[in-house]
């Protein structure tokens, strides 16, 4: 396959791609006609595609498109084993996060699942790196940051078969990320969402729609794959308690009509009913915040009028069929089993139970000590006004932006905003609770009297403080789109920069009977902390 120049555009080396492929049949993304746009960080992804045989695709974002190789028996962290490896047509970098089902009888047809996903660096390709060039020169080495596959790989071209398909092999190299006996069908699940190839296969079209842009095609997080209108109307028709029925599966629900939520003035209280309603119609848009990840329930049983507590650990009389991660490290008295929601109907389980707020790990289960977020928490003081924390977030705007750095604010419901950060997979707890409280201090150094480091409450003189310890494993950082538990059925809600300079921004003022609406109308804001794409650059 011959090496492109550097500023071609995506559409000329699409084209290999387009013609083997019908768009009105198959749900792959046709890819952008516009001029290749140049990250600053290298993308790759693996999916596990079960077309006529199983293989896995390795794609390397490079000059604008997915450079790709099929690897039959998949890639392995073992170093002493050898994988055939095929060069094939490039693909659209829209295809990223493609995961679905391609219809029998189309190109490729089969089921897929993002097997892996992360960054690469090129290794021993130039200075500046060229590793188009190491790819036409038939030996491509790369350092990949992924959450199965890290470390050193190298790709080096063997033969051109009669078609001029390129033959190659790819291995991994002796490094600290070396595995013995490291074999790709030991971990099928997908790192997106925590499906198999299977559970794709029997629900092809939650994941992808090629009709709008790439950032918004994921079903999931849509509102339009929540429970449908008959399933809405079973809910509103039971009495006080019953069987509602719900993503496929059979909920008894309880005291649907006790008062959950105290009335705000003007305005009527909210009702469990009305709770499990917005549970079911916001799952789909949670969901990919709470998948793979162990939950903490804040439970408010008897409603915001009643004391609320900490729910950890999964009940033993809780249904079979709710997804669930024992925790390895725990030790006697710690909580053993959580309750995972990577399903919808989990999440109206979990309401149903209590769980008034949902406050998930900021690590996922199969890999609890490394995060996927930075977090920083504007966490208000006694003395620190509405206008004053603005200030403190406008702050912490300009320096991200300054960075080059990628984050998304949300307002907590309740008086805080939270900026949450993605971050590239391999750092620590430790890495990034230094980061932010770098970052934090700087922001401080300029509004000195709006901010306390004291850590006793009663040591900051009602001051504002910019909590850099929540980067820590098991920490209590609420969802996007989560109620609160206070009066009017407040919501964590994601938003726009921008409108942290609309003077109608208020911490609490989005609701569950509003926030589908703005969801609608604004799609999902927090979508972008879901690519972890992204390494914190150095403070010094």
């Amino acid at each position: 396959m011959p090496a492109r120049g550097s500023g071609s555009s995506s559409r000329d080396h699409l084209a290999t791609y387009r013609q083997k492929r019908d768009f009105t049949q198959t749900p792959e993304p046709a890819g952008d006609s516009s001029p290749a746009q140049h990250t600053p960080t290298r993308r790759f992804v693996v999916q596990r595609h079960r077309a006529r045989r199983l293989h896995y695709d390795l794609r390397f974002e490079i000059d604008g498109v997915l450079v790709s190789w099929a690897v039959p028996k998949g890639p392995t962290l073992d170093p002493g084993v050898r994988r055939a490896a095929f060069h094939v047509e490039d693909h659209p970098v829209e295809y990223i996060d493609f995961e679905g089902v391609i219809p029998a009888g189309a190109y490729g047809g089969g089921d897929v699942i993002v097997w892996d996903t992360g960054t690469w660096d090129p290794l021993k390709a130039g200075d500046p790196p060229d590793p188009l060039r190491a790819i036409a020169e038939g030996e491509l080495h790369v350092e990949m940051h992924g959450e199965k596959l890290r470390g050193r790989f190298v790709l080096v071209r063997t033969s051109k078969d009669r078609s001029s398909k390129e033959e190659w092999l790819l291995l991994h190299k002796h490094d600290d990320d070396a595995v013995d006996d490291w074999d790709a069908e030991d971990h099928p699940y997908s790192v997106l969402t925590g499906r198999t190839n299977d559970d794709v296969k029997a629900d092809p079209d939650r994941l992808w729609r090629s009709d709008v842009p790439a950032a918004r095609a994921s079903l999931w997080l849509k509102t339009g794959d929540g429970p449908n209108a008959e399933e809405l109307a079973e809910l509103d028709a039971l009495g006080d308690s019953g069987t509602w029925t719900v993503f496929g599966r059979e909920l008894r629900v309880t005291n649907l009509d006790k008062v959950l939520f105290e009335a705000r003035t003007g305005d009527d209280p909210v009702t469990k009913r009305e709770l499990l309603r917005y549970s079911a119609r916001i799952a789909p848009t949670v969901l990919p915040y709470l998948t793979r990840r162990a939950l903490n329930m804040h439970r408010y049983p008897s409603g915001t009028q009643g004391k609320g507590f900490w729910h950890k650990e999964l009940p033993k009389h809780a249904p079979d069929w709710l997804p669930r991660w024992d925790n390895p490290e725990a030790k006697a008295g710690e909580t053993k089993t959580y309750l995972g929601v990577d399903e919808p109907a989990a999440l109206v389980w979990a309401a149903n139970f209590g769980a008034l707020e949902w406050h998930p790990w900021t690590s996922l289960v199969d890999r609890p000590r490394e995060p996927t977020y930075a977090l920083i928490d504007l966490d208000p003081g006694p003395s620190t006004s509405w206008a004053d924390l603005l200030v403190l977030a406008r702050l912490h705007r300009t320096a991200l932006e300054h960075l080059g750095v990628r984050g998304r604010p949300k307002v907590t419901g309740r008086r805080g905003i939270q900026i949450w950060i993605p971050v590239a997979p391999k750092l620590t707890f430790d890495d990034t609770r230094a980061w932010v409280e770098g970052l934090s201090k700087s922001v401080s150094a300029v509004v000195p009297e709006l901010v306390s480091w004291k850590w006793q409450v009663r040591d900051r003189s009602g001051l504002a403080r910019l909590d850099y310890t929540q980067n820590a494993i098991n920490k209590t950082l609420v969802a996007p789109y989560s109620p609160r538990a206070a009066p009017g059925a407040p919501v964590s809600a994601p938003i726009d920069w921008d409108e942290l300079d609309d003077p109608a921004l208020t911490p609490d003022g989005f609701t569950i009977r509003t926030m589908p609406d703005r969801l609608a109308e604004r799609g999902d804001l927090f979508r972008g902390v879901l690519d972890r794409d992204q390494r914190l650059p150095s403070l010094g």
